[in-house]
């Protein structure tokens, strides 16, 4: 199909619920993708840090296939190889007791949200419900992780919202003044990917850490951007030298197949019992396959590469002109810039590179396999519009 075919049905068919770029990615190879009209684009965006190892990577898609044919869906009634197989690795890769399969992120961060007031409740009984999340945080789009979401502009238009939610800045005065003695779970993300790409301050996050656990309030990492290499450490949370309660995941963790998992460390791992969460969907085994593939290849030394990868390109992003600074961690990278972010986000793509804003940022989260010469030409066409 043509882009204006393409663009003409999305127009009169879908919800329009995005703004979309106007191009139509078809194909492509690692982080060189393809669109419609046949026109090659730099990847720094990996479908927003999901396509970790590009596209068309041969292994991957070898384990996609070969689940695919023995069967594509198993019911959470049996038992499931792919499935416990992924359980299996999370929990020896983090020292996690259990997990619990979903569908997305915002999934993810429904499930620990739940598991977190269900051990409260078990625990101390009604009046302890309370979650805390930091400004600038993103959850997800359900009610409850909307709700969770530290951000105005999420918040119009879907009152009323999910009761005994406080939201406080990063320093623990703010945190117990929110807590109020009365919260379950405190939510952080290590770093805040959809505010900005900013990574949140070691010692603020090892005193929480602290004080979540002398106060028995449980710490819930979410990992959904930050994770599965992303940062240059399996998961972000292992840089700040702490031990969550609950870690949630997904974006990367299928590399391009939709999943989500909420990881329970030893004080939360008997917060669920049967009937208290479920999905239809959750742990399917082709995405615990393509799971299992992505979790396997993350060794340290992959990881030490992604780190110098990391390295290379922040070198090189300090010394641009019209960038004020360059924040966040590893391969999830924030650009302040002298000019308009998503005006330099449609310059790029009209010469080939493909990024991603986060509010008044650039954020890049390229696929973690990618090449020099790919980091290079899209560096170079980053260069040459912010000049």
């Amino acid at each position: 199909m043509q882009f204006e075919e393409i663009s003409a049905w999305d127009a009169q068919y879908l919800a329009k619920t995005y703004a979309r770029y106007p191009v139509a990615l078809t194909g492509g190879k690692n982080a060189t993708l393809t669109g419609s009209d046949g026109k090659q684009y730099i990847d720094f965006g990996a479908g927003i840090a999901v396509n970790i190892f590009g596209a068309n990577d041969a292994q991957w898609k070898a384990a996609v296939i070969e689940q695919l044919g023995k069967i594509q869906h198993v019911s959470n009634y049996y038992y499931a190889e792919p499935q416990v197989r992924l359980a299996k690795l999370l929990c020896e890769r983090t020292g996690a007791k259990r997990v619990f399969f979903s569908n997305s992120g915002g999934e993810a961060n429904e499930c620990a949200l739940k598991a977190a007031r269900k051990y409260s409740f078990m625990k101390y009984g009604e009046g302890r419900a309370r979650i805390v999340s930091l400004n600038g945080s993103f959850h997800g789009r359900t009610l409850f992780t909307l709700t969770a979401t530290g951000q105005e502009g999420f918040h119009q238009y879907f009152h009323p919202f999910v009761p005994e939610v406080a939201y406080a800045d990063a320093d623990m005065q703010s945190v117990v003044r929110a807590a109020d003695g009365k919260a379950c779970a405190v939510m952080i993300e290590c770093v805040q990917g959809e505010s900005g790409v900013k990574a949140l301050p070691v010692p603020f996050v090892a005193e929480l850490s602290e004080w979540c656990r002398k106060n028995d309030v449980l710490l819930i990492c979410d990992e959904v951007q930050s994770g599965n290499g992303r940062t240059g450490t399996l998961y972000a949370y292992e840089q700040y030298g702490i031990v969550p309660d609950i870690v949630t995941t997904a974006k990367g963790l299928a590399g391009g197949l939709p999943i989500g998992a909420t990881l329970f460390f030893a004080r939360a791992q008997d917060a669920l019992s049967a009937g208290d969460h479920g999905s239809t969907f959750g742990g399917n085994p082709v995405s615990c396959a393509a799971a299992c593939n992505v979790i396997s290849r993350l060794t340290e030394e992959f990881l030490l590469e992604v780190q110098g990868k990391a390295a290379y390109m922040r070198a090189k992003l300090q010394g641009f002109d019209g960038v004020r600074a360059v924040t966040g961690l590893g391969m999830m990278i924030g650009l302040e810039l002298e000019k308009s972010s998503k005006q330099v986000a449609a310059a790029c793509l009209e010469k080939g590179l493909l990024v991603l804003t986060a509010h008044e940022r650039l954020r890049i989260v390229p696929p973690l396999t990618i090449t020099k010469t790919e980091m290079d030409e899209g560096l170079s066409v980053l260069k040459e519009v912010l000049k």
